[in-house]
């Protein structure tokens, strides 16, 4: 059976179940019925066999010879069977009997047979002595004997037989009807399995767009299979599109990687071959030297660390904090501090969110480390990628119920496609930017959202050309982590 398809599979299974259906009806209505008839002779000859004991209760009547009065004898036993009258003496002979002169006498049950009929008024098959059919006999006893009383069965034979040949051929016909009909039903019912099975052909041949197109309403099993294989297709395809991009960002993560660390790693390997081949004459020129060696191997420490705490945050980011109850307002204003600091001509000014009154307080559960690592980060991001002098503003404070911390500049800004990828490992938005003075390798913005989103919280950047950029630090609330906690 497994060599056939499911459509010939289902219609063999229904065609047998069909068919034992037929042959069990079949077989009940040919019981029942043949039932009803023998029940039916039976109290017949009940009835006949008590009314002649009755009258014959001093021995057989007058009318023992059928051919006394063929005419009057024969239509008066048709009307009850066509019984057969048997009268036998108290010893068991043969006394005399009644007949129809239409039968034939070698058809009538043996003697012998007739002799052995209980006299309980007991209904029993007799055979026929000619083994031409089947007789139902009933014995009664009377003062002179027994009186048995029979009659033949082939009529109700007969009707059972042709019962039972026109049950075959119409449940033949019946069967032959249905299967054909439920072949052409199957074919319609599996043509839409036949289209997911073509679609799913078509995803196995590279083509993940493919969907199963709505072949059946929502609430049939059809509809459901339909709807799951479809949403099992999309994460399919979403899945192989992540993999895709995955890909391809270990591939640029792996080239920006390699040339980060290529650029140090030749100017640590000019300076020594320079110094190798005695190019260094001068003490001053091995100072200068060493220097730059010390500058690119700072570069490179620097470089190393900052991957080392990405994958650190990647991996296992809870075991990477030490949390304490704290005030994003501190890291505000030591934030103003270092802007003056690293640029004393810049106007700072602090806030509360958005410019919208004096800071605010702002209490988190948090690593205050790590924050100031992040706030570090957007602080250089800010002096390093607007002009001197730019004014420069930093909000604290609550919004919605998130502690945030804002750093807005008034510098050039970026474009859309700039802002959707700042975050991005490696990522410049001016890649012929000079390294020198220790430029960072693009990681700073990454490094800061992630240790951000360790703590619950993110950045957000709202940025326009030309019209400045606000990178925004939102934490969940002291309060708000407490709850959470317990």
């Amino acid at each position: 059976m497994k060599r056939f398809s499911l459509r010939a599979r289902l219609l063999v299974l229904t065609a047998g179940l069909l068919l034992i259906g037929l042959s069990l009806i079949s077989a009940l209505v040919s019981d029942h019925l043949e039932r009803y008839q023998l029940d039916r002779i039976d109290g017949q000859l009940l009835s006949f066999s008590e009314i002649i004991a009755r009258v014959s209760a001093n021995g057989p009547p007058d009318v023992v010879n059928p051919a006394s009065r063929p005419e009057l004898l024969d239509p008066a036993l048709d009307l009850i069977g066509t019984p057969y009258l048997v009268y036998l003496g108290v010893n068991g002979a043969f006394a005399g009997d009644v007949q129809s002169s239409r039968l034939d006498s070698a058809s009538f049950p043996a003697r012998d047979e007739l002799r052995a009929v209980p006299t309980n008024a007991t209904a029993v098959d007799l055979p026929a002595a000619d083994g031409s059919g089947r007789w139902r006999a009933v014995a009664r006893p009377t003062a002179g004997g027994t009186l048995i009383a029979a009659a033949p069965l082939t009529q109700a034979d007969a009707t059972i037989a042709q019962l039972r040949t026109s049950s075959v051929i119409s449940g033949a016909a019946l069967l032959v009807l249905l299967t054909a009909a439920g072949w052409f039903a199957l074919g319609r019912g599996l043509r839409p399995l036949r289209r997911i099975e073509h679609t799913a052909a078509a995803i196995a041949g590279g083509d993940l767009t493919q969907r199963v197109p709505g072949i059946a309403a929502p609430s049939t099993e059809i509809g459901h299979l339909s709807a799951s294989l479809n949403t099992m297709l999309g994460q399919l395809e979403q899945a192989f599109a992540d993999r895709a991009a995955a890909e391809a960002r270990m591939r640029t993560f792996v080239s920006d990687v390699s040339h980060e660390l290529r650029t140090p790693l030749f100017g640590i390997k000019g300076s020594t071959e320079l110094y190798r081949m005695g190019a260094l004459p001068e003490p001053s020129d091995v100072d200068e030297t060493m220097h730059r060696i010390n500058q690119e191997a700072t570069r490179l420490t620097a470089l190393t660390e900052d991957l080392l705490l990405l994958a650190q945050l990647d991996e296992g980011p809870d075991g990477q904090l030490d949390q304490a109850p704290m005030d994003l307002r501190t890291l505000a204003n030591d934030a103003r501090h270092d802007l003056r600091a690293l640029d004393p001509s810049r106007p700072v000014d602090l806030t509360g969110p958005d410019g919208n009154g004096p800071p605010a307080p702002a209490p988190v559960h948090a690593d205050e480390a790590r924050l100031r690592q992040v706030i570090t980060n957007l602080v250089g991001n800010a002096v390093a990628h607007t002009p001197p002098g730019t004014h420069v503003r930093i909000g604290v404070g609550t919004v919605n119920g998130r502690a945030i911390l804002e750093i807005a500049d008034q510098g050039p800004g970026m474009t859309p496609e700039q802002a959707a990828r700042v975050f991005d490992r490696f990522y410049r938005t001016d890649r012929s930017r000079s390294r020198a003075g220790g430029a960072n390798a693009g990681l700073g913005l990454a490094i800061a959202r992630s240790l951000a989103q360790v703590h619950g919280g993110d950045i957000e950047l709202e940025t326009a050309l030309g019209e400045g950029a606000c990178f925004r630090l939102t934490l969940p609330l002291l309060e708000q982590q407490r709850m959470s906690a317990s």
